[in-house]
């Protein structure tokens, strides 16, 4: 498997391929699949996945506690949350506000941030102590990558589903990253039989089995 830091410039670089597509471009304005995000917005958020990490590796975080990956989520505001509780409704007001700027000064501050990535990341071996500006904690440069990595896939997703295209073909170890953390979260919040028969046994499986 490739280090995370290779699977996250990977990731990044299909989402950006996704937020410069031209029927996203074209229904910028347009309602997306999410309530309360327009497809620019939801662009938007999801090139935030790449412009968080060049501010996070920048920004000083002396003094925070630090978590491992699972901790995280256990203690993210919006995990299971209302659409409309506080912390939901600033990432929609976030990645709208961004995208009043136009689809192509969202994809060049994204294309920007992930080429100074490129050369950032390779040089880094993951234990370096990072995270989002806005969280009171901060994790390791690996755990936060990890994170990121789920947003990219989840979001790419909802994006392309919003305009009527393909989902996005995320290199495997990707998409193993992002599935095996969206499991982990499925069966915290399910139970481990839930997901079994999710997966292996249409018959019996629960009617959601989702984490998020």
């Amino acid at each position: 498997m490739t280090s995370i830091r290779d699977q996250y410039r990977t990731a990044a670089r299909t989402a950006l391929a996704l937020v410069g597509d031209a029927a996203v471009v074209k229904a910028w304005t347009e309602p997306s699949a999410l309530a309360g995000f327009t497809v620019g917005g939801l662009a938007a958020h999801l090139a935030q996945q790449i412009t968080s990490v060049t501010a996070a590796l920048a920004a000083d975080h002396a003094g925070k506690a630090h978590v491992r990956l699972f901790e995280h989520y256990d203690r993210a505001a919006w995990l299971g949350a209302d659409l409309d509780n506080d912390y939901n409704t600033g990432i929609r007001e976030g990645g709208e506000r961004a995208a009043e700027t136009g689809p192509a000064a969202v994809a060049d501050e994204a294309r920007a941030a992930l080429a100074a990535l490129e050369t950032a990341l390779p040089a880094m071996d993951g234990t370096e102590t990072t995270g989002n500006t806005r969280w009171p904690y901060a994790m390791s440069l690996d755990d936060f990558l990890r994170t990121r990595i789920m947003e990219l896939v989840v979001h790419g997703d909802d994006l392309a589903y919003s305009v009527a295209i393909d989902t996005p073909v995320f290199e495997e170890d990707v998409f193993d990253t992002a599935a095996w953390m969206l499991a982990r979260l499925a069966v915290k919040r399910h139970g481990q039989a839930a997901l079994v028969r999710a997966l292996a046994r249409a018959e019996r499986a629960p009617a959601t089995v989702s984490g998020l």
